[in-house]
């Protein structure tokens, strides 16, 4: 008896924007990196320049999507921290571990990205649509954009 078994999916891109990174918070952003951890993406980029506060169990939750990532040949890149996160992201020696870019990160190609189609997180139920105005997730601490 053959069995069939269906390629699995992978995406190109993702983005996550994170305004809060700290402990308290850490259930919900887990769970969405989980999720986009499924989408077994080749590459990941969090977009912190919205982010006031870093602790070290956000810093801990970024080294295990990273050794996530690298199991699967994918890479997780930090965008814009302020200098205050920089620092602490340097005293934590992350900046040794996964790339920190100041400005816009390349897309996968190596241009400058598109606008990003908005995928809501765990409560949507739906996927992403590029015409669709980017809002707020319902859980209000990160925002997940796929980009193909």
């Amino acid at each position: 008896m053959t069995t069939s078994r269906r390629p699995e999916c992978t995406v190109p891109f993702v983005e996550v924007s994170i305004t809060e990174f700290d402990l308290a918070c850490l259930p919900e952003t887990g769970a969405v990196f989980d999720r986009l951890l499924a989408l077994r993406p080749a590459r990941v980029v969090v977009d912190l320049s919205g982010c006031r506060h870093i602790d070290a169990a956000a810093i801990g939750l970024l080294l295990d999507v990273h050794r996530q990532l690298v199991r699967t040949g994918g890479v997780l890149a930090l965008r814009e921290p302020n200098p205050r996160i920089a620092r602490i992201l340097q005293a934590a020696h992350l900046d040794q571990i996964l790339p920190v870019h100041a400005g816009d990160a390349p897309s996968a190609a190596g241009e400058a990205a598109p606008p990003p189609a908005v995928a809501e997180g765990p409560s949507s139920g739906g996927p992403a649509r590029p015409d669709a105005a980017p809002r707020q997730p319902a859980y209000g601490r990160a925002t997940v954009t796929v980009r193909s």
